[in-house]
């Protein structure tokens, strides 16, 4: 359905997206990973049709964008990341006013609207000014925008950043029945690493304006298949724990979850014996410890060194 073939964008010399190649197929939901400045608004800005980019193609239905953006335009809902509403304006206010810059005729404007104030669960308070929601339900509508001309294609930026866990569940399991029930294809961006496991079919990490991997959710953990992750949760962080950990021969990572620390050793090696005795010597009391398979957010520190929300 959507196809960016070696994507590039220059700023002042500096390459924000370097040579990217994605792909979406109809039906699917893809996630899009990668710490801030790694390139991820500026490709879908372009993907959007907002920008042009320095060099490259993006295709839709095997029609070039850059030569009729009205291809894409017409098919695509956008989540952007910062809040696009008019405050002022009541839920359905602002519903029935993005409507008609989508054109859709006042006869069916209504049902239109209707059905998306259902969907966003925002039924009982279309009336109340925008400007008296909560942050969840500020995102709730602002996905209820993107759904009102029924697009085919939906791009989520970072949907769920900032709001409470019941709002973000409630956004998660509506972007799940939308691809489900809808076959609506997403592209989803997301700071949140478990969140992107649990919609996406396939998933790209982005870094410094590269795809560095791609693949399934298996795929991707293969990466790091010849390795094991220990997790460790300690009652308080002490930089000279962490530091004798890193010191242990074959450990290739430790990474720091307040309170949990992340070890990334070979399969055949044994360290816990090392972590009780460094534990030991720097007077730190471990809670818990579990061996387990490297999930992708290991795979994700593994190849940018960073975290995803740095």
């Amino acid at each position: 359905m959507l196809e960016v073939v070696e994507l590039t964008k220059t700023f002042k010399n500096k390459k924000a997206v370097d040579g990217i190649n994605l792909y979406l197929e109809r039906g699917e939901t893809v996630g899009l990973l990668g710490p801030n400045g790694a390139g991820k608004s500026t490709a879908i800005s372009i993907i959007s049709s907002l920008i042009k980019p320095t060099s490259g193609d993006v295709r839709v239905q095997n029609k070039s964008i850059l030569k009729s953006p009205e291809t894409i335009r017409n098919i695509l809902g956008i989540v952007p990341q910062e809040i696009a509403l008019y405050l002022e304006l009541t839920a359905r206010e602002n519903l029935e006013f993005f409507g008609r810059i989508h054109r859709i005729q006042k006869k069916d404007l209504k049902k239109k609207v209707d059905e998306v104030l259902e969907l966003i669960g925002l039924e009982d308070r279309q009336k109340d000014l925008v400007k008296t929601f909560s942050g969840g339900m500020k995102r709730r509508l602002n996905i209820g925008v993107a759904l009102l001309h029924e697009p085919e294609l939906i791009i989520m930026d970072e949907p769920t950043v900032g709001i409470d866990p019941q709002s973000r569940n409630y956004i998660l399991e509506t972007v799940k029945r939308l691809n489900t029930e809808k076959n609506m294809t997403v592209l989803y961006t997301s700071h949140y690493m478990e969140e992107v496991e649990y919609l996406c079919n396939r998933i790209y990490i982005m870094d410094h304006g590269e795809i560095i991997a791609s693949g399934t959710k298996d795929e991707i953990k293969s990466i790091l298949s010849s390795e094991q992750s220990i997790s460790i949760k300690v009652d308080m962080l002490k930089g000279e724990f962490i530091e004798a950990l890193e010191a242990v021969p074959n450990v290739k990572r430790v990474s720091v979850h307040d309170p949990a620390i992340t070890v990334i050793v070979p399969k055949q090696v044994y360290i816990l014996k090392d972590i009780f005795k460094i534990a030991e010597d720097t007077n730190t009391q471990i809670t818990a410890t579990n061996i387990e398979t490297p999930s992708i957010e290991d795979v994700f520190l593994h190849l940018t060194g960073r975290q995803l929300r740095n």
